[in-house]
């Protein structure tokens, strides 16, 4: 009892030290890398050195996870701390005219550091909607956005590369816009003349394996319709540089008071289509080669924070929105090789360990122990209330529902109870299905759904009914136990019910 509690008092303290330095604070969300995408994680067939550096000097966790195994409701999470399937209804995957998905005057992250004096900044894919209902106006000042949310500055696109409008916008500015040339975007009906994927075949330079009729835009095919904006279209090879770019602006520009950037990087989603100098770098063809630039990315990040001598003052976290996919809508993957989650069982999309258990790595030098690893159960929609604690700012009592302050493992200070005790995993929506997790057990409320699940490709069976697995002995999540563990099972279920009944988990 006196060690747990000089422990907790040590841990406060620390706390409050930390707190009073108030390091920048960089949060890269890379975009469908999965657990076993990294060199520091023991991929063999791409090659991450800017990654495995910061896993080198910071600390490797093995037990993270994102909140969704799909982009939006995880991006929404992280952002404000509560589980997406507690806000209001909207797509696993919003549409690139769907409304602002997270309501003005929640608290957030960026928000939160607001009170903390700092700057605030985010740079790359958003898709967390923007405007009203009904869509944004594109041609005119786009509001409410990322800047109505603690935002101070944004350089970002809409939703995804797959995904019209293929533009950039600048706080509340589509960038390059010409007003002779308006942009109009809908996902309910074809607008306009603007060539087709299904009409147009010839036209397409990466092709869709699911055969949607699909916008082309600079040969690729895009879910939606766009006409318009051609001055202001992106192009896909130089999208990696640009959000680096930005990215170091905003570090350059930020770098006299205490800064949060959160770099939310478009690689490696589809359409992958790498810049001509990382084309056949890799032994895993285009999706390997998207690899490599993304690791650029964070070293230019990297670089520009040694050169503005940031490094020790500057705590960098890098994750992933879930777990990693191959065949998503294009061929532009390559051999089988590289198995993008690694031993786990399920791809993108699936409530198995490779839908959402992801690599995560922290460094701030000085305070986050280097070369460590860390097999602490946390989220990525714990960063809020860690954030919070790492600066001093106080959670309002109806934000970040579900935020735990996972500081102590970040630092390596001793705790001798787990600070995440349950973690829900889920695809998208709100009604499931959803995984839990307590301690070394995991329960899905239903069977894997499609080829994501991974059954076909590890000859498992699929079943419609709750699962049971022992992470502690199978990660790969291999054989089904819920039979012999009736009881576990119960206990599991209710507690889905309770802590989706209780409104927060968070005390």
């Amino acid at each position: 009892m006196i060690a747990r509690l000089l422990a907790l008092l040590l841990a406060v303290s620390t706390s409050a030290a930390v707190a009073a330095e108030k390091p920048n604070i960089l949060v890269i969300l890379a975009d469908d890398i999965g657990y076993g995408d990294l060199g520091c994680y023991g991929a063999t067939t791409v090659k991450t050195p800017h990654l495995d550096r910061l896993a080198r000097e910071g600390r490797r966790f093995t037990d993270a996870h994102s909140p969704a195994s799909t982009c939006t409701p995880t991006r929404r999470a992280l952002l404000t701390g509560t589980y997406s399937w507690r806000q209001q209804a909207g797509s696993s995957i919003a549409p690139g005219d769907a409304p602002l998905l997270i309501p003005v005057g929640t608290p957030t992250l960026p928000s939160l550091l607001k009170q903390a004096g700092y700057t605030t900044g985010l740079v790359g894919k958003w898709h967390l909607g923007l405007g009203p209902e009904g869509g944004p106006d594109w041609n005119g000042d786009i509001k409410p956005s990322p800047l109505d949310l603690g935002f101070d500055h944004t350089f970002h696109m809409a939703a995804t590369g797959d995904r019209v409008p293929c533009v950039y916008i600048q706080d509340r500015r589509v960038v390059g816009l010409d007003p002779a040339d308006p942009i109009t975007v809908s996902y309910k009906a074809k607008i306009g003349t603007d060539p087709t994927g299904a009409e147009n075949p010839e036209l397409l330079t990466l092709k869709h394996t699911h055969g949607h009729d699909m916008t082309i835009v600079n040969g690729v095919g895009r879910i939606g319709w766009m006409t318009g904006g051609q001055a202001a279209r992106w192009k896909d090879e130089d999208m990696a540089d640009i959000w680096a770019a930005k990215a170091i602006g905003f570090i350059e520009r930020s770098r006299e008071r205490p800064f949060f950037l959160y770099l939310a990087t478009h690689g490696i989603h589809v359409p992958r289509v790498p810049h001509p100098r990382f084309r056949g770098t890799s032994q895993s063809g285009t999706r390997g080669d998207v690899i490599h630039e993304l690791d650029d990315t964070v070293g230019q990040v990297l670089a520009a924070l040694d050169r503005l001598k940031l490094t020790d003052n500057t705590l960098v976290i890098f994750s992933s929105d879930n777990g990693g996919v191959l065949d998503d809508g294009y061929e532009d993957f390559g051999p089988p090789g590289q198995k993008p989650n690694g031993v786990l069982r399920g791809f993108k999309g699936s409530v198995f360990e490779g839908g959402h258990r992801l690599p995560f790595i922290a460094r701030w030098p000085g305070h986050v122990p280097a070369g460590t690893e860390c097999s602490d159960l946390i989220a990525l929609l714990d960063l809020p209330a860690t954030c919070a604690a790492l600066t001093g700012v106080p959670l309002p009592q109806d934000g970040a529902l579900d935020s735990m302050n996972i500081l102590p493992a970040l630092l390596g200070q001793p705790h001798d109870q787990p600070l995440r005790h349950t973690f829900i995993a889920h695809v998208g929506g709100t009604a499931g299905p959803f995984g839990i997790r307590e301690g070394k057990w995991k329960l899905t409320t239903s069977g894997g759904k499609g080829p994501r699940d991974g059954a076909a490709a590890d000859g498992q069976k699929k079943t419609a009914g709750p699962q049971l697995y022992d992470l502690s002995t199978d990660l790969s999540e291999t054989t089904d136990i819920a039979a012999a563990n009736p009881e576990v099972v119960a206990r599991l279920r209710a507690l889905v019910t309770t802590q989706r009944e209780a409104g927060r988990t968070r005390p």
